[in-house]
């Protein structure tokens, strides 16, 4: 066959003209499309198909099985094909993941955008596990396009990035590790961006990521399309608009409120999905877990999220339950982890049929995860929009799903309300006694034998009661009606531990410090004069150090602290005013560094060859060296201690010095071990004659009653013993002459014992061989006959 020849300039030249021209038609199409809410255009466009859409993208998209638009992407897309700025509100699980990715890819195709282009599209996500689901999806419908796609998120490798960063043209990342790369990455540039997306914008205000997104659209160009989605709105989210979109128009889930052309109406409401079971149940703060534990035993064939408010929470209650084996597969994730364990942990649960995941509310915002049918949120959400996003994790797409939510009485007041404004009304649930099980026994016992069960105990309660603590709505949380003591027991602990509060000031400065800027922080360093402290003038800290002061990665990490930490660093804290929880420490080591003076140091004797130098080195030959260990005399409470500690120096030295004493000490112990050793080799001794005098007496009374027969006797030889026991030679009937020294035993040859009995063939031959062979006498006189001849013989 004919290889297939490339293609010539001519044909390159029409294929580009052809794409052209598609291009021009889509973009004629596009202008045409009438936008309004209620257009006839917009009613009949039910599928992918009739958008104005390239065929790179309806190929990309009916492959992974996208065919029907939901309401928000069919309002949305045609808006954002013809480059208006949009700010869209939908219900969770609508799909906006789409409807943004979508005028991505068909902008940068319009463009015909190539990689010496550089970044064309940046998507930015509040967490990491939306921005790599956000990622996967982009991989999947975007295959047909000629265009380099990137990940950017913290927990990654930063060089990696660095890297590779330049040739990308669409890029996914989260606010903290973008701004990082416009800082640091020389080859990164944005100023030729195309299109800007804020996912989950709400929420990035929430997490504290307002400074940095206003310092990243500082640093973007003006002229941009830029799009806004987000499951909620609030003044906050209000205000990023304003200062991000230009010219743009409000899109919202159609089933909630028509498309309006402004921001000007304020009563926005954004409601959960209709397939969505919503009920709630009301137990005391005690009987949370048993509630929990008990909803799990009887939901063994479903899948669901369990939200807690912290991640020392949702480590606690993980490990306790784990070992508690419910019957379930159980996971855990949370923002302490690392990223490839929490990347592990989502690909598991996402594939797993039958399976518990406890979160905290990391996961509770854009992630979506397949046929979930149960969403329980045993701590109350800080406000409604929590509330809505961690419930839209369960009938996504239009399929069903359950929400249960677990109030305690102090909360239920305040949280229902609440949601009745926002036209969210669940339904009440009543707790069958019968079907209730406590397992705070359990936990007590769990506690008792596994002491980093019980530190996560700890933990897991401050971090509850500092959460309620801080939150802002006072009517809802109630710190003041909290039963800790009953608390602290249903976790397994025998008392609640006390808690440090702060205050409200300090939590909102460590939120500020935490996004402030590195500019500003030197300023903050400044001296008196204003002029920035550089560092040359403060102390720098190298890899080496970084290491050193890393805290370890277990449960115990704070207390190991304890453990190092210098007795002179704490004093110098409690001079600067700092209070310490002496009952917070676990263990407290009072060192003290001594200053070692050369001059008073002997001389050392160091030695020269490697052979000596190894021997010097050898624990075994130190202890040679050193002799017995000093005289140690036990005190009153059973501590061992140097005899002059224990005696006082003036009644130690009427005795003599301490090398004296010592030297006597010595030499006594010396004669007592001569003695015991004398003493046991006696014994041992005397153990051996007496086991081998009772052998003899029993091979004696056998060969006297004839126990042997002659085959078996000549077969037959006496054991050979070790050279330390005596041996036996013969029986003669005496038993000192049987028994012989070691000497004598050494000078005679071993001999075989050799045993006979009665026969009358050799009864003449008694003379000759000393023995006396007779039948068994039957009559008097044949007594007398034998009497006779043991007199002669």
């Amino acid at each position: 066959m004919a290889k297939k020849l490339r293609k010539s300039n001519q044909e390159r030249k029409e294929g580009k003209q052809t794409e052209l021209e598609q291009i021009q038609a889509l973009n004629t199409r596009i202008e045409e499309w009438d936008i309004k809410p209620n257009s006839s255009m917009t009613l009949q466009a039910k599928n992918f198909r009739d958008l104005p859409l390239s065929s790179n993208i309806i190929k990309g998209l009916s492959d992974n099985g996208f065919t029907k638009m939901t309401a928000i992407q069919q309002h949305s897309i045609p808006v954002s094909l013809q480059n208006w700025d949009i700010m869209a509100s939908a219900q969770t699980g609508s799909g906006k993941t789409l409807a943004f990715l979508i005028p991505i890819l068909e902008k940068l195709y319009k463009l015909q955008w190539s990689e010496y282009d550089g970044l064309g599209a940046l998507v930015i996500s509040p967490t990491r596990e939306l921005a790599m689901q956000t990622y996967e999806v982009l991989l999947k419908i975007g295959k047909k396009y000629n265009l380099a796609a990137g990940l950017v998120i913290g927990g990654k490798d930063l060089k990696f990035e660095v890297e590779r960063i330049y040739k990308m043209n669409i890029l996914v990342c989260t606010p903290g590790r973008l701004l990082q790369h416009m800082d640091q990455s020389a080859g990164f540039d944005v100023s030729n961006l195309q299109m800007l997306v804020l996912d989950e914008a709400d929420r990035c205000l929430d997490m504290g990521f307002k400074k940095s997104l206003d310092a990243i659209i500082s640093n973007l160009p003006s002229e941009r399309q830029t799009l806004l989605f987000s499951a909620t709105q609030s003044q906050s989210l209000e205000s990023l608009a304003r200062l991000s979109l230009t010219n743009y128009k409000t899109v919202e889930d159609p089933t909630l409120r028509n498309i309006v052309s402004s921001i000007k109406d304020k009563d926005n409401k954004t409601t959960t999905p209709a397939t969505l079971q919503q009920s709630y149940v009301t137990v005391t703060l005690p009987k949370k877990l048993d509630m929990l534990y008990s909803f799990m035993k009887t939901h063994l064939k479903t899948k669901m999220i369990v939200f807690m408010s912290s991640s020392k929470q949702v480590h606690f209650v993980y490990e306790t339950l784990r070992k508690l084996q419910p019957g379930i597969s159980l996971l855990h994730l949370h923002g302490r982890q690392k990223q490839t364990y929490r990347t592990d942990v989502l690909d598991k649960f996402s594939k797993s049929q039958h399976a518990i995941l406890f979160a905290t509310d990391v996961v509770a915002r854009g992630i979506d995860f397949p046929a979930v049918d149960w969403v329980i949120q045993v701590d109350c959400p800080e406000d409604v929009d929590t509330y809505i996003h961690r419930a839209g994790r369960s009938a996504r797409n239009g399929k069903n799903g359950k929400n249960l939510l677990i109030l305690t009485p102090s909360e239920e007041e305040g949280m229902l309300k609440r949601l009745a404004n926002r036209d969210i009304e669940p339904k009440k649930l009543n707790i069958k006694e019968s079907k209730m099980r406590s397992i705070t026994n359990n936990l007590q016992s769990l506690l008792f034998q596994d002491p980093e069960l019980k530190y996560l105990a700890q933990k897991a309660f401050i971090s509850y009661v500092k959460s309620i603590y801080i939150q802002k709505d006072k009517e809802v949380f109630k710190f003041d009606e909290l039963p800790s003591e009953e608390f602290a027991q249903s976790l397994g602990l025998p008392g609640a531990p006390k808690i440090k509060f702060k205050g409200m000031k300090s939590f909102e400065k460590a939120k500020e410090l935490k996004n402030t800027s590195r500019q500003l922080l030197l300023l903050k360093n400044a001296d008196e004069n204003g002029d920035i402290l550089t560092k040359k003038d403060k102390q720098v800290k190298t890899k080496i150090d970084k290491m050193f002061e890393r805290k370890n990665q277990t449960v115990l990490s704070e207390h190991y602290l304890n453990l190092t930490q210098p007795a002179s660093k704490k004093s110098a804290d409690k001079a600067d005013g700092e209070d310490e929880d002496e009952e917070d420490d676990f263990m407290t080591v009072k060192r003290k560094d001594h200053e070692l003076i050369e001059e008073d140091l002997p001389e050392l004797l160091i030695p020269t060859s490697k052979r000596a130098q190894k021997k010097a080195l050898s624990k075994k030959q130190i202890l040679l060296n050193q002799g017995s260990s000093k005289k140690l005399i036990f005190d009153d409470e059973g501590n061992a201690k140097p005899a002059y500690e224990v005696l006082g120096e003036e009644e130690f030295a009427k005795d003599g010095d301490l090398e004296t004493q010592l030297e006597k000490y010595i030499n006594k112990e010396n004669e007592n071990m001569k003695l015991a050793d004398a003493d046991d080799k006696q014994l041992v001794k005397a153990k051996k004659l007496e086991k081998k005098r009772k052998r003899q007496e029993k091979e004696r009374m056998e060969t006297e009653s004839g126990y042997y027969s002659k085959e078996n006797a000549e077969e037959e030889e006496v054991e050979d013993y070790d050279e330390d026991e005596i041996r036996y030679v013969a029986g003669t009937g005496d038993l000192d002459e049987d028994m012989v020294s070691e000497d004598e035993s050494e000078k005679r040859p071993r001999k075989k014992v050799k045993y006979s009995r009665t026969d009358d063939s050799d009864s003449e031959n008694v003379s000759e061989n000393n023995v006396i062979q007779v039948e068994n006498p039957e009559t008097l006189e044949d007594l007398e006959s034998l009497t006779a001849k043991l007199l002669q013989g």
